[in-house]
């Protein structure tokens, strides 16, 4: 009855415009089926995508490489808990054999148990949600318990330019070691393994006092190319044998999906996708889930772009259009946000100047105060619409050359549920 009952609620809930269906289907599963995610996961080769920034991305970009192997089941909305897994894994077709998920850092150990994933990708950890997410470290010792309880055979794709990642992947048996970088480095000052002090040298090299050190990778970024270390990788960690360079052409922008389209590639071939054909099939990936789409917001393009924390900030301020043009930052502060907005203050919004920012949202007058401390020239416009037409009416003119409208898109940054509302206005 749990099976059926729980995809017909969530499709009654779409019906009625409530939502997408899959938070309340899965709950009503999960409430009448409490062992539905392991039944459901049964069967499947199964890849789980943690981590504070990146996961739906990078589960986006996994999927599709799988899909190079077969048929895929995902849970492309991004609902981590459980019960969006359920919703997902409910709807998938029947001979859907592989399955990709992006998993709430703070539930890895939990959905890890009940699905005998074949790899686990494990992105980054920073200060996210202030009021519900742990403190990191804590965060990344309940990811070391949850790779102790791993099988043998599962292999871990891990981020080593993040102290806290490596600390957390360490005691898992077979780990395949990722230079993906790091921008946002202040939530890994502190060694997680003597609480001393991590010394990062240089963009790929740390270390700590009591031998803690960034282990050597197996696969790293050279421009465009993921390169893998081949047979002098142990083999253990590597699934192949000879050294080797992939080019990663991706319509995605900025070298952080770079390095996500990395971690995909490297667990699509532990899962059995060819290399070469799953690399390949990222550049058809231009969308995820609304991030990086232009769309039309009162009569102006909007570009928009997805930042919740300091860390994603970080990130995002590499795929600006560079100044003098503006850019919308839209903030609330709802449960699914974090009530505390406090982590304003730590984004260095300092590298705005040079350029206008509109400032929106429910929040937009705590951005303004930091805005001002920060002398970044701001306005102050709390209506979503009203900000884009702002921003696109302050715009430099498209060179005479160029082709497509005259104002080129605005880019918008908003943080969770500023962005949803971005996405209903421009349905």
């Amino acid at each position: 009855m749990a099976a059926r009952l729980g995809p017909a609620v969530g499709g009654l809930s779409r019906r009625l415009g409530a939502g997408g269906g899959g938070v309340i289907g899965g709950r009503v599963t999960l409430a009448l089926d409490p062992s539905a995610l392991p039944r459901l996961a049964a069967g499947r080769r199964s890849a789980l995508v943690s981590g504070t920034n990146g996961k739906t991305t990078t589960t986006r970009l996994l999927a599709r490489a799988l899909e190079t192997a077969g048929p895929v089941v995902t849970n492309a909305g991004g609902a981590n808990l459980p019960y969006g897994l359920v919703a997902a894994l409910s709807a998938a077709p029947p001979d859907a054999s592989r399955a990709a998920l992006e998993v709430d850092e703070a539930y890895l150990g939990r959905v890890a148990d009940a699905v005998h994933p074949e790899a686990v990708v494990l992105l980054n950890l920073s200060r996210d949600q202030l009021d519900r997410i742990n403190e990191v470290r804590m965060l990344a010792g309940r990811w070391r318990t949850a790779v102790s309880a791993l099988a043998p055979s599962t292999a871990v794709v891990a981020n080593a330019d993040d102290p806290m990642v490596v600390w957390g992947a360490q005691p898992a048996r077979r780990v395949i070691w990722v230079a993906a970088g790091m921008s946002w480095r202040l939530d890994a000052s502190g060694c997680p393994a003597c609480e001393g002090r991590i010394v990062f040298s240089g963009e790929a090299a740390w270390s700590c006092t009591c031998g803690f050190t960034r282990p050597p990778v197996d696969v790293w970024l050279e421009g465009s190319d993921m390169v893998t270390a081949g047979s002098s990788a142990p083999a253990s960690r590597s699934s192949h044998s000879a050294p080797r360079r992939l080019t990663l052409d991706l319509a995605l922008p900025g070298r952080c999906n770079r390095a996500n389209a990395a971690m995909a590639v490297t667990a699509a071939e532990v899962m059995g996708a060819d290399a070469e054909r799953a690399a390949a099939a990222l550049a058809t990936v231009a969308d995820v889930d609304g991030r990086y789409g232009v769309v039309r917001v009162g009569g102006a393009g909007a570009r928009l772009l997805l930042a919740k924390n300091p860390a994603g900030w970080a990130e995002i301020f590499d795929l600006l259009t560079p100044a003098p043009a503006p850019v919308v930052v839209a903030i609330n502060a709802r449960v699914a946000d974090g009530r505390d907005p406090s982590w304003l203050w730590d984004v260095p919004f300092e590298r705005l100047a040079g350029r206008t920012v509109v400032a929106t949202g429910e929040r937009c007058r705590d951005l303004a105060v930091r805005l001002r401390y920060a002398e970044v020239a701001h306005e102050t416009v709390p209506d979503l619409t009203g900000a884009v037409a702002r921003a696109a009416a302050l715009a430099p003119p498209a060179p005479p050359a160029a082709a497509g409208p005259s104002v080129p898109p605005v880019d918008v940054v908003a943080n969770y549920t500023s962005f949803q509302s971005l996405r209903r206005l421009a349905a």
